[in-house]
């Protein structure tokens, strides 16, 4: 009697890590830092009675439509446009990388070659986890520039919350997912955890505390500079992918 035959072996997954769509869903993650250089230039020219104080100041206070008394505070920001379009662009970046990064590609953090191991399906959902996590983080905030603090609805507010929670939760599956392959894994890790205290920090004290501005920049920072870390390793592993094998092309 013949023995029954064995299952075929699961085939082994190589995600493609050169591809252009890849390239620009990692630069569209890193384009999340001209948030950055967007605050300073609004916060220089803030018009409030006061100078604005990065400890004290609401970001949302940037983007304020109007000059006047808001929720207590003097707020008065010519840049608002500036703020919002910032806002906007950073979200809109952070969407585009969800979509256009695979699954695959995350499974192994961009490096050449790897393989994704068979039948082993936590990684995919861990992976597809981090790209539903930061479609919803670039959505938050695209709400948040459209419709600032002063526009009279609630929505600012839930975008605010969606991009703290969301993107702080895709830094750390993200993290996680990374370990033992890429270096800046435990700073993913430490940046979603500094998130997620800081937002339950700020939901316990009703944002009641000396510094206000501190805390919820503790929840806001490092979500954006957790999100272009790990949009700079996907790209410069992509581009080292990309420009060795346009070498092998045309070598004799």
């Amino acid at each position: 009697m013949s023995p029954a035959p064995s299952a075929a072996p699961a085939a082994t997954f190589i995600p493609d890590t050169a591809s252009t769509r890849q390239y620009i869903g990692a630069w569209s993650v890193l384009s999340v830092l001209q948030y950055f250089a967007a605050e300073a230039a609004v916060v220089m020219a803030w018009a409030g009675p006061r100078p604005y104080d990065l400890r004290t100041g609401y970001i949302s206070d940037l983007g304020a439509l109007n000059c006047g008394i808001y929720d207590g505070r003097q707020v008065c920001s010519p840049l608002n446009w500036l703020m919002n379009a910032s806002f906007v662009v950073q979200g809109l970046g952070m969407l585009l990388g969800a979509v256009l990064l695979t699954s695959g590609l995350l499974c192994v953090a961009a490096r050449p070659g790897a393989r994704v191991e068979p039948g082993r399906r936590r990684p995919w959902f861990a992976a597809a986890a981090v790209r539903v996590l930061t479609a919803a983080a670039g959505a938050g905030t695209v709400v948040v520039g459209l419709v600032p603090e002063d526009a009279g609805s609630g929505w600012h507010f839930v975008g605010a919350v969606t991009y703290f929670l969301t993107g702080a939760a895709a830094l750390l599956v993200l993290g996680f997912l990374w370990l033992r392959k890429a270096s800046m894994a435990w700073f993913l890790l430490a940046c979603g955890a500094v998130s997620l205290a800081a937002l339950a920090t700020g939901g316990l004290t009703g944002m009641d505390v000396p510094e206000p501005g501190t805390l919820e920049r503790l929840m806001g920072y490092p979500v954006t500079v957790g999100m272009a870390t790990a949009g700079i390793v996907i790209a410069r592993r992509v581009h080292r992918h990309r420009k060795s094998l346009r070498a092998s092309s045309i070598a004799p």
